[in-house]
């Protein structure tokens, strides 16, 4: 066997990136008034417990697959790693400028946290943590699809303009944010500070 098959004796430094600490801002925090609702309205607080948001529409320990996981049978039973949705003023106002609308809520298209300050946060890598400074933590699990039916809830707020549903998955992929599951539980305020704990990455090359 070669000596270099788990020595890695092959594999560049340059290949790899250091983990960071990245800085942000909370700018608002929202929810769901009822778990039918796709729209999240902004609340003083948002209380998070292990299954997510009590009460909201992507609460709980697991979730029903959809069209996001071919791999499985269309409503198969599995881990909900989509308990939250972080959002981005920067990222909002860049897909707002791409669909030339006056602006982008981010309640429109069902965020739950809206950050500032954190640099291309739809590019945040899986595995970042994101520490709040009240002590919650969120594991992020990766990047928000951007689909019609929030393009759909777009639409509804910018009326006279046709094919917004169709318009928003074209131009805000990797523009919509992150999703992740609550890893420690606690209570996120407007205005407080997250820092995104980003670990060593490494291109994967077997």
């Amino acid at each position: 066997m070669p000596a270099d098959l788990f020595g890695h004796e092959d594999i560049e430094p340059a290949h790899f990136t250091k983990r960071q600490k990245l800085p942000g801002k909370v700018e608002e925090v929202l929810k769901t008034l009822s778990p039918e609702d796709f729209q999240t309205k902004p609340v003083e607080g948002l209380d998070l417990t292990f299954e997510g948001i009590p009460g909201d529409r992507h609460a709980g320990f697991t979730r029903r697959s959809g069209g996001r996981e071919p791999w499985y049978a269309r409503g198969t039973e599995m881990c909900n790693e989509r308990q939250v949705s972080i959002l981005s003023i920067e990222e909002m106002d860049e897909i707002a400028k791409r669909m030339k609308i006056p602006k982008l809520a981010a309640g429109w298209i069902g965020a739950n946290i809206v950050t500032s300050g954190l640099v291309r946060l739809s590019l945040i890598p899986p595995r970042t943590r994101l520490v709040f400074e009240g002590g919650v933590v969120v594991r992020v699990d990766g990047d928000n699809v951007p689909c019609r039916i929030a393009g759909g809830a777009i639409a509804e707020h910018v009326p006279g303009r046709e094919g917004l549903d169709l318009l928003f998955p074209k131009v805000a992929r990797r523009l919509r944010g992150l999703v992740g599951f609550i890893e420690v539980p606690g209570k996120i305020k407007a205005g407080e500070t997250v820092t995104a704990h980003v670990p060593e990455q490494w291109i994967y090359k077997p």
